[in-house]
């Protein structure tokens, strides 16, 4: 969690960010206690270039969710001190003009409930006897996502509206735009687990037709530590993509990047996102 003690609190529970970060932008983080979950972990909220300029203060912007907060805007709270470089990225590509400005909201996982919080089914591997992922998509369409519309320009309408994550926090951005289709337009699911629960969400993919109008999948070829796992993990990605496609999504909402040689990293995650950001919110 960032260190924020030396510091004032700023209004409506907001934080400042430490300005040694490596954070690029306006990141703004809000301590936030879920009812759900029972908890409390970190907003990260990430403005665009001109969020606060005179001619855009009616403006509305789309808005990227994106689970695993820690690990994207800072190398000061990244997983191995490795960050997305979502700012950096999103910054670019916004001055670039090569997508329009969007609000990006990190949210930060329960540290010790992380795979607990990700998990919607019992799963041996890990072992997760009693797992609170079901509850996931009613903490974030019930609290995360009227606490940022309540506080920031965010544009209503799927078409305006992404989920994603990496790992675990993708399986549980797959399982959230399985039960709930109509509000997400954008996924992005980085090297997703689709693995766990007796690949529980991979088959469900097969029976689902409402997918969202644009999706961004990839995965490494060298995420494990022995190639038979390296072999599944790659497949179970294929699969997932030939589900998708079976539905009828073709090269214009779904795109498919295995990355030859990637692992399975904030590093590679973090490479890949320009691509992602661009194909999900360009033009």
């Amino acid at each position: 969690m960032e260190e924020i003690t030396s510091q004032p609190a700023m209004p409506d529970g907001e934080q400042p960010v430490d300005r040694s970060s490596s954070v690029v932008g306006d990141l703004r983080l809000h301590e936030f206690r879920s009812r759900v979950f029972r908890n409390t972990r970190m907003l990260r909220v990430w403005l665009p270039p001109g969020y606060d300029a005179p001619e855009n203060r009616t403006r509305q912007y789309p808005v990227l969710y994106l689970n695993d907060g820690q690990n994207l805007f800072d190398k000061a709270t990244a997983f191995n001190g490795v960050e997305w470089g979502v700012d950096e990225t999103a910054d670019r590509l916004i001055r670039t003009e090569a997508i329009s400005p969007l609000i990006v909201v990190g949210i930060d996982n329960a540290q010790n409930d992380r795979i607990k919080e990700y998990l919607p089914y019992r799963s041996f591997n890990p072992t997760v006897l009693r797992p609170l992922g079901k509850r996931y998509p009613i903490f974030l369409l019930n609290e995360v996502m009227p606490f940022a519309y309540e506080r920031y320009r965010i544009a209503r309408g799927p078409e305006n509206t992404g989920l994603g994550g990496s790992s675990l926090g993708a399986l549980i951005a797959l399982y959230t735009g399985l039960v709930r289709p109509e509000i997400f337009g954008r996924l992005l699911l980085e090297s997703p687990s689709l693995f766990v629960s007796k690949r529980r969400c991979l088959k469900d993919s097969w029976y689902f037709r409402a997918w969202p109008e644009r999706v961004f999948l990839a995965i490494g070829t060298r995420e494990s530590d022995s190639d038979e796992r390296h072999h599944r993990f790659v497949e179970d990605v294929r699969e997932l993509a030939r589900a998708m496609r079976s539905a009828g999504l073709d090269d214009k909402r779904l795109r498919v990047r295995i990355d030859e040689g990637a692992t399975h990293n904030e590093k590679d995650w973090g490479n890949r996102f320009p691509e992602a950001l661009t194909f999900l919110f360009g033009s």
